[in-house]
């Protein structure tokens, strides 16, 4: 059944058809970041540690793509050496999706995310986190080390 979500999931995205439209449309209108019922791709949370079980929480975040801006200083000089051209994160938008998400439930630890989608000015990544005093997460042996750090 995974591998069936995972063909179809990348049928949706190679054809860049009105799925993929529909898709944007509905990201658009939601909010930055949304806890989820559940992934929107199931095989990808599964293979990155994902359980259909209490302690564990997806988010939807949306971060802004593109490079950083700072403000045009007041004073007169060459665009050249204003430095504001070619300024470039230290971290990926990946990064900045886990931590605001992490920000936002922070009795949460992100486990992993994975891209969504995006369009001309955003992307969209779903991040797995879990609550790593839960019972259910400390019990479990593949995801009990990471309750314990």
């Amino acid at each position: 059944m995974y591998r069936a979500n995972n063909s179809i999931w990348r049928r949706i995205i190679k054809e860049r058809g009105e799925r993929l439209k529909s898709l944007g449309i509905t990201l658009r209108q939601k909010p930055t970041i949304e806890r989820l019922e559940r992934p929107s791709r199931l095989d990808r949370a599964r293979r990155l540690g994902y359980k259909a079980k209490p302690g564990f929480i997806v988010v939807r975040v949306k971060v802004g793509r593109g490079g950083m801006r700072r403000v045009k200083p007041d004073k007169g000089r060459r665009p050249k050496h204003a430095g504001l051209t070619r300024m470039k994160a230290d971290v990926n938008m990946q990064q900045t999706s886990e931590r605001r998400a992490t920000d936002k439930f922070p009795n949460l630890k992100a486990l992993n995310s994975y891209y969504l989608f995006e369009d001309g000015k955003n992307a969209w990544y779903e991040v797995i986190l879990i609550d790593t005093h839960h019972p259910s997460v400390i019990s479990d042996k593949n995801v009990g080390v990471l309750a314990v750090h």
